[in-house]
């Protein structure tokens, strides 16, 4: 395709995958799009690993490595000892999860330490250390794209981007965002709308990535890929008549059948409709989007405690969802209602598990009828 992105990756089609599952970024850049492996939940080593294999798998097809980086998050410019950290999460948050749990069957008990120690080691990887380990990494590696979530990349990336020919992409949900990225010279600018999963921004696909396009006009043409709730090539084909040179995706690979996605989550995600998602900050302590169960509900009702601030509430919510994960994948009732993932509002047209190839397949043919429906409407 004629695309922008499609020249600066080295690709055919300009579907990115956003995805915590290597296999799924082997397979959808082995069918003409382009993997990108979330690795802000990794270590060094184990990202060293999944890299590794996919060098191995991937038949040198480009793909890329997604970090997260945050202008802003408790302990910044600090090193917190994991007791400080723990010191500061307020009781009444720990009572307040482990009063979901009681109430749907489940006995709270301490945390899995294992699983909290892991969880706040890995609170450094928001940090530019945890940040420069992790780079270390991925540019030992042939990586053709490197982005950063939750803000202006650090300069040690787009630094190290150019002297290595590795676009830098960039995620924004505001057009004052878009413009601090262009100007601080990223490569790509990921546009987010709010029906995306994950962390999310609260403005609309449709409305935002026309205006950033027209808004980053007279500071730099970057590239955009268009974001949120893109789940088919129509869509696709919207988003790049609005402006968009390809699109970034990440929810539609979640139903596939390659994908890490717990099985009793995906049989939820295959039966829920747009609706059944919500945006909340109960998960990270920053707006994200994901399936709503009777534990998104609760931190939403009146009277729940206000979410901490990155990278607090995670250390409240994940131990419990860890936990509401086990019991879920053996029969317990109440854990299955409890699971929950992010995923955006595109899940309303997610209704079938099919292979990585597949839906990138589909996603070629749908813009593609897409393309010739719209060529007709003017006569061409």
């Amino acid at each position: 395709m004629d695309s922008r992105i499609c020249d600066m990756l080295g690709i055919e089609f300009p579907l990115v995958a956003f995805t915590h599952c290597r296999d799924v970024v082997v397979e959808v850049s082995k069918a003409g799009g382009f993997g990108v492996l979330g690795a802000a939940s990794m270590s060094p080593e184990q990202l060293e690993v999944e890299l590794s294999w996919i060098d191995e798998h991937i038949d040198g097809m480009p793909y890329g490595v997604d970090l997260i980086v945050p202008n802003k998050f408790v302990g910044k410019g600090e090193t917190p000892s994991p007791e400080e950290l723990l010191a500061m999460l307020p009781p009444e948050h720990r009572k307040f999860a482990d009063g979901i749990l009681a109430a749907n069957g489940i006995e709270p008990g301490a945390p899995d330490q294992a699983f909290l120690r892991q969880r706040i080691s890995l609170s450094k990887n928001l940090a530019l250390e945890g940040a420069k380990a992790h780079m270390d990494v991925a540019f030992s590696h042939p990586i053709k794209l490197i982005a950063n979530a939750l803000g202006v990349p650090p300069r040690e990336m787009l630094a190290r981007g150019r002297a290595d020919g590795v676009a830098v992409a960039a995620l924004v949900g505001a057009k004052s965002h878009a413009i601090n990225q262009v100007q601080a010279g990223v490569d790509i600018l990921v546009v987010a709308g709010g029906e995306a999963g994950g962390h999310c921004g609260g403005v609309s696909t449709m409305v935002l990535v026309p205006e950033i396009h027209e808004a980053i006009q007279a500071v730099g043409d970057t590239p955009i890929l268009a974001a949120g709730g893109i789940v088919t090539g129509r869509q696709m084909a919207a988003c790049m008549a609005m402006g968009a040179s390809g699109v970034w995706t990440g929810s539609v690979w979640l139903t596939t059948t390659e994908a890490e996605t717990a099985p009793v989550v995906k049989e939820k995600m295959l039966a829920a409709s747009s609706s059944d998602t919500v945006r909340s900050r109960s998960r990270t302590g920053k707006h994200s989007r994901q399936l709503r169960s009777p534990w998104t509900d609760a931190w939403e009702q009146e009277g729940a405690p206000d979410p901490l601030a990155m990278p607090l509430q995670g250390m409240i919510s994940e131990p419990a969802l860890d936990k509401i994960h086990k019991l879920s994948e053996g029969g317990h009732k109440g854990a299955q209602d409890l699971a929950t993932y992010w995923v955006g509002q595109g899940v309303g047209l997610m209704n079938a598990s099919q292979s990585v190839r597949n839906v990138v397949y589909g996603f070629k043919e749908d813009f593609a009828n897409a393309y010739e429906r719209l060529s007709k409407a003017i006569g061409a």
